[in-house]
This record gives C-alpha cells, structure tokens and sequence, in this order.
C-alpha cells in the first residue's frame, strides 16, 4: 500500500441506509489515512466517472486501488453481490478486498469459491481500526460522523439514525445480520444534519434498516427526531424520511404526520406492508395486518394530495392462496401508492420461511408466482400513471438529483420526492420550478423550466 496517498474504493449496493454504512466506512478510512484518496466506484471501471470522493479529481483515478471494500446487499438474493465481488477481483486480482454490508453464511460460503483473498469484515472493526489510529476521534464521532461529510454526492447527506429491527420477518435474513434495534444519540444526528446543510447539502436522507422503530431503545422516536432536526437546522433543504413498519408507525401515526407539514419534509412516505392478506402477514411473523397498512395509507393520501405512498409487495409466499393473492390486489388498488416493490419470493437459507418453502404442500410454482406478479404489476403501472397524470399542467419547484437515462435529459426531484425528466444536461443541485407536461408510470415529464 502506498503509504504517501493511498486510494480507497468503496463500493455498496442497495437500499439508503447501505450507502449511508458505505460513506461510513469512507469516513472512517481518512480518519486512519489523512492523505487517502476514496472513490466510490472502482478505478477503471465504465461507470468510474459517477464517483465522488473527498477530493473531487480522484474521480479520475484509473491505477489499481490500495484495497477495496464491498459493501453488499442481499437482500434479493446472492447473485448482485456476487457479481460484483467477481467483477473487483477480476479487473484486480491482486488487490486486497474487504467485505461488509448485508452478509449471511450463505453468502460468504458462495462468495469463498469466487477467492479465498477476501476478508470478510464489518462496521465495528472498520471504526475500532479507526479509532485505534486516530486518538482525536472517538467512538461517537465516528458513529455518528460529526465531523467529517465525506460522502458520495456533495447535494445528498445519507444520515444512519439507527441500526438493526425490533423485527423477525420470516422471508428476512437481513436481521440475521444487523441484529437488534441499536438507535443513535439524537443529538448527535442532529449536529450531522447540521453539518451536512452547512456543507451545502439540499437533500437529507434518514435511513436505517427500520426508521419507524428509531429511538424505541433510548426513550424518544421518530417523530421527536424529526421535529428535534426542523427545530435546530434551518435552512433551505428537504429531508426525506426513511422507510418504517407499518406497526411501529401505528404508534405514534398523528405526531410523525405532523412533521409531514413543514415544507422542509419531501411528502413521500415509505410503508412496507408486504401482503394484503392477514393469513399471509401472519405466516410472515409480520405483526400488522393490511387493515392498519389500509388507515396509514388513508390518513397520509387524505392529510396530503398529491404526496408519494411508497410500499413493498412479496407474492407467492410459501402457502399465497389465489384468495390471499386477490386480497393484496384490493389493498393495492384500494391504497393506490405510487411506488410499489414488487417481488417474487425467493427463499434466504436459514429463514423460517425457507423452511416453509422447503415443505413441497406449501411452495408456490414459479409458473404462478410469474403471473401474480405480472398481474400485480400491471395494476400498479396503471394506478402509477393515474396518479402521476394529476400533476399534469401543474408547475413545481425541483432540485437536478442527477443525468437521465436518455442521453441530453436529467432527472430531478420536487416537494413529493417523484422524479422529474428534464430536457438537458442540467448540474445536480440546480434548482428549478417547471412545468410538468407528460406523466409515466414511473417519472413526471417536463419540457419547460425556470430558474429559481
């Protein structure tokens, strides 16, 4: 490793709260190498010029890194992660390469016939590495990050406020690796907000494994957090509110409402109900049933027109009926959310429900689990669209997140957190106030905008 001014590539995968462990892990490894450069993808690589990095030119590195760290999710599966792993040790075989993230036995078991090189790590070690090289930083600092906003996107601030789940999802390996609900210090998460507007960030994310139980171990929640960050960081930025269960939220549903007045607050809201049948939540070890999902969605579509309802759908679970597949039909078109995740199952070893998947009266036939979700997809594009058609000839402000799919467009976002397609190459962080013209199912259209 080159001792005058090692690079680091840091590469995650996955949901908000991955990539916010990500730039974690880039934090902590300039508090042990001052002089390290840190990239977010790898060198060389197609796409190295997306990368941001604490001195914005080393998007430009192209020699081999000093050592690279995958931060993985598997949450649908090894095969993303796996496909990453493989691509790093090809273009750098000799390179020493860490893994971290969402990480079960299995994985690791898989990932070990790729190479024997890779070290498998984690969050802790990565910060008591850091701590024992650096005695200015100590363990809350680190944890929190309050003093250094190295991070991927100079516009974005991914902010961790907790870790783990209250939970045991039978589909989920995820808490078989995070474990228990471990919520951070609020005012440390209030001072890396802080931190991050002052750094000229327009955009801030809250983020966990499961946001609504934030706060539940330490006598606050999430509610009392967000109002605590409108209180004590002005500013002209939007926050947007990391997803939560449906049962946590039940808890305190009006007072995390309330938040959703100050314009500060993106209107979208993540809700993973999962299943609209009470028979399948059950065997999911959910603890809510589709009824306290229905009101949640009814409280927040009533509270706040043309907000953003976002939720997660699993079908062919181990024993779906058609009647239990029709009940998550209706909840859908009843609810209307206009993001939906909708997803196959596909059994994570160790589970409960891979055990149920196992057992050959139970297993839903591919064959089937294809249509249910196709079907399901087809609504969800259809209601999508509608309500995506009512922001038609309305004019919004929006802030550029980042270059479209379509060559000569970007994509921005506006006070609902849907995304905008713009004619242009526009720089991220550009502020505008457009006109929307077209509506898909899954993004605004504008062909008109005007300088803020």
């Amino acid at each position: 490793m080159s001792t005058e001014s090692p690079v680091f590539a840091v590469i995650s995968q996955g949901c908000a709260a991955n990539f916010g462990d990500g730039e974690r892990i880039a934090r902590a490894l300039t508090a042990m190498h001052p002089n390290c450069q840190v990239v977010f993808r790898l060198p060389g690589a197609q796409d190295a010029a997306g990368c941001a990095s604490f001195s914005q030119d080393t998007c430009g590195v192209q020699d081999a890194p000093d050592a690279i760290y995958l931060n993985v999710c598997t949450v649908k599966g090894n095969a993303g992660a796996l496909k990453l792993l493989r691509t790093a040790f090809e273009m750098y075989p000799d390179v020493p390469l860490f893994i971290t993230g969402c990480a079960p036995k299995d994985f690791r078991e898989e990932a070990a016939k790729v190479t024997d090189k890779v070290v498998f790590t984690s969050l802790e070690k990565i910060f008591a590495a850091a701590i024992e090289s650096m005695d200015s930083i100590g363990p809350k600092g680190l944890q929190n990050d309050r003093s250094n906003v190295l991070r991927e996107s100079p516009f974005v601030g991914i902010v961790n406020i907790e870790e783990g789940c209250l939970d045991a999802c039978a589909f989920c390996s995820t808490h078989l690796v995070k474990g228990r609900l471990r919520s951070y210090a609020p005012e440390g998460i209030v001072e890396q907000v802080k931190c991050l507007v002052a750094d000229g960030c327009t955009e801030i994310q809250l983020t966990g494994q499961d946001c609504a139980c934030y706060g539940f171990d330490i006598g606050t929640n999430l509610a009392a957090l967000t109002q605590n960050i409108l209180a004590h960081v002005p500013g002209n930025y939007k926050m947007r509110i990391g997803m939560g269960n449906p049962r946590h939220v039940c808890g305190y549903a009006d007072a995390l409402l309330e938040c959703f007045q100050d314009n500060r607050i993106y209107k979208f809201i993540h809700i993973p109900v999962q299943s609209g049948s009470d028979n399948v939540l059950k065997a999911m070890n959910r603890r809510h049933t589709a009824e306290d999902f229905r009101q949640l969605a009814e409280e927040f579509n009533t509270r706040f027109p043309l907000s953003t309802l976002s939720t997660d759908l699993i079908v062919g679970y181990p024993g779906e009926t058609e009647n239990d597949f029709r009940e998550t039909l209706r909840l859908l078109e009843e609810t209307r959310p206009t993001v939906c995740n909708i997803t196959r199952f596909v059994a994570r070893p160790g589970t409960a429900a891979a055990r149920m998947e196992a057992d050959a009266g139970l297993r839903i036939p591919d064959s089937v689990k294809h249509e249910r979700s196709a079907i399901l997809a087809e609504a969800f594009q259809k209601i999508a669209r509608e309500n995506n058609a009512l922001w038609v000839g309305k004019t919004c402000d929006v802030v550029v997140e980042k270059p479209g799919h379509r060559a000569g467009t970007s994509i921005a976002r506006n006070e609902a957190y849907r995304p905008v397609a713009l004619v242009g190459d526009i720089p991220a962080g550009t502020k505008l106030q457009v006109r929307i013209t077209e509506a898909e199912p899954f993004a605004l259209i504008s062909d008109r905008s005007f300088d803020v």
